[in-house]
């Protein structure tokens, strides 16, 4: 993919609002990214999108301003399966930040069990066209049996049209799974739109 297909992405708000609501202690952010440094941890040659820099310090900033003490790191697609940047993040928490990786459908054993040292506890997998489409689901599937004796759960980014197509292949998987970005369901079109009632029916 060259340079001119690869979409460039604004760069954080750099004066997000603070919430009235005070966060509980040891609040947790359940979804986040870490994005570069470029210059250390350079984004995914095949990426889809290029974001601006924003690594541990600028998230951790921002869970300052929000009142929150812990974090869920989530893989970013535009890192593909080099998880250094998020790996680095972890291990600057000391403990605070757990991760959702992106593996190599070949990944092994010890490097899971690698990562789950660092304290990663999860993978991710995206199936949403925009960033690519679907997974080889067999290759998925091996991944998951590879990982579950670990205790770890899987994220599954997809489109919205796309959850009930999907529903047989999320309730067969031997560990709990998260639908990512809310399965992506667009509120503007109500309660009542099909994709809305079967994230309710998985529920």
């Amino acid at each position: 993919m060259s340079e001119k297909t690869i979409k460039v992405l604004p760069p954080p708000d750099p004066n997000p609002v603070k919430p009235k609501y005070t966060p509980p202690p040891r609040a947790c952010d359940g979804h986040c990214h870490i994005f570069g440094p470029a210059s250390r941890f350079p984004y995914a040659p095949d990426r889809r999108y290029t974001p601006q820099d924003a690594g541990r310090e600028t998230l951790a900033a921002l869970h300052r301003h929000l009142g929150l003490e812990r974090a869920i790191l989530v893989q970013a697609s535009c890192h593909g399966t080099d998880n250094n940047a998020m790996l680095d993040a972890l291990e600057w928490s000391k403990g605070r930040w757990r991760g959702v990786a992106m593996v190599k459908k070949d990944v092994t054993d010890l490097e899971l069990t690698t990562l789950h040292e660092a304290g990663v506890r999860g993978v991710r997998f995206n199936f949403v066209r925009h960033l690519g489409g679907r997974p080889d689901v067999a290759a998925m599937h091996r991944v998951v049996a590879t990982m579950a004796p670990l205790g770890w759960h899987v994220v599954l980014h997809m489109d919205a049209e796309d959850i009930a197509e999907l529903t047989p292949l999320m309730r067969a998987l031997p560990v709990p799974f998260i639908i990512d970005h809310m399965g992506r369901v667009e509120a503007k079109h109500g309660l009542d739109q099909k994709p809305f009632r079967h994230l309710l029916e998985l529920m």
